[in-house]
């Protein structure tokens, strides 16, 4: 499993997160992470990538409208048969 990490703005301390899948749907890449390694259960997240032209590194953001996050977690709970996403 992929890990990454993300600095949350304005602080100072790194978050880890192992990426589970991603996919990309009408053009935007969306990423599927949990914070725990492995067989662990943890929390899971979509994250959604959005392009900042100033920065060189990809840039994501937690997807937080309640449509949007419904219809990439169905896409997501369609490619990982052993997950649901609650």
């Amino acid at each position: 499993m992929e890990k990454i990490t993300f600095k949350p703005d304005g602080e100072e301390k790194e978050v880890d997160f192992y990426v589970l899948e991603q996919t990309t749907i009408g053009g935007v890449n969306y990423i599927l992470v949990t914070d725990a390694e492995e067989e662990e259960d943890g929390e899971a997240y979509i994250l959604k990538a959005f392009s900042d032209t100033d920065e060189h590194e990809q840039v994501y953001c937690m997807v937080e409208d309640d449509g949007e996050l419904a219809a990439v977690a169905g896409v997501f709970e369609n490619m990982l048969d052993d997950i649901d996403l609650i």
